[in-house]
Order: structure tokens, then sequence, then C-alpha cells
């Protein structure tokens, strides 16, 4: 039933986010070198980080070139559009729109230093400085 196939803007899995970050870090891989640094975390087999990729392509979150008998691999989107997308749809689903109510649970969860405060603050100043509030 094609009404039930999956939604191709549909948010990346955690598993699909880490091959995300390492390709957007960088750049261009192979799956051996994505695999070398997933492993740094918990081992995998090369197939299951293949097959991940391989659906990845295929949902159009990667794209994949051939070079010479491997293929590269390369995110279609990049790391602020994906992020973004990410959190537009948490506060939209989770905090009904409320960035103050978002933050509040931001703070709160992840408990920031002095010097991420601080990196914080610089933010809503240069965000006030756009004249985007």
């Amino acid at each position: 039933n094609p009404a039930m196939a999956r939604p191709r803007e549909e948010h990346p899995t955690s598993a699909e986010l880490e091959v995300l970050k390492d390709l957007w870090h960088r750049g261009p891989s192979t799956v051996r070198d994505v695999l070398e640094v997933l492993n740094e975390s918990r081992p995998r087999a090369y197939t299951s980080v293949m097959s991940l990729m391989n659906v990845m392509a295929d949902k159009g979150q990667l794209v994949r070139r051939e070079q010479g008998r491997a293929f590269l691999y390369e995110p279609a989107c990049d790391r602020e559009a994906t992020l973004g997308g990410m959190v537009a749809d948490l506060l939209g689903r989770a905090f009904e729109g409320s960035a103050s109510q978002l933050v509040a649970h931001l703070l709160d969860q992840s408990r920031p230093d002095s010097g991420e405060l601080d990196e914080i603050r610089k933010a809503i100043q240069q965000y006030k400085q756009q004249g985007r509030s």
C-alpha cells in the first residue's frame, strides 16, 4: 500500500545520526571509515553498518557514489538543516512552539557549567543584535 510508505522527511534514528555526525565531521567516506569511528564506542559488524548506510542512501539521507571498487557516502543535507529540522519538530510537538519551555527543559536536563552558560548568553545577545526578537 503506497499510502503506508515511510515519509522521506523523517528524522534520523540515533544510529543514523551517529553515521551523519561522523560524515559531517570527516566528509565523504567509505563504510570502513565510518565503521572504524563507530567501533570506538561499541563494536559493530561491517555488514550491519553497510546495510544501515545503504538504507540511509535509499531514504535520501546519504548520497552514494562509486570511487574505484568502493562507494563513498556523504550526507544529503548539511548539519544545520538536519538538526534544525529535529529541533523545530521537538519544539512544535513537545513544547507547543514555546522556546522558553524548551530552554527551561534543556537547562534542567543538561545542567550546563558556567562556560556553557556564557556561550548561551552570547547566542542570545547575537540573536537580539540580529533583530530577530
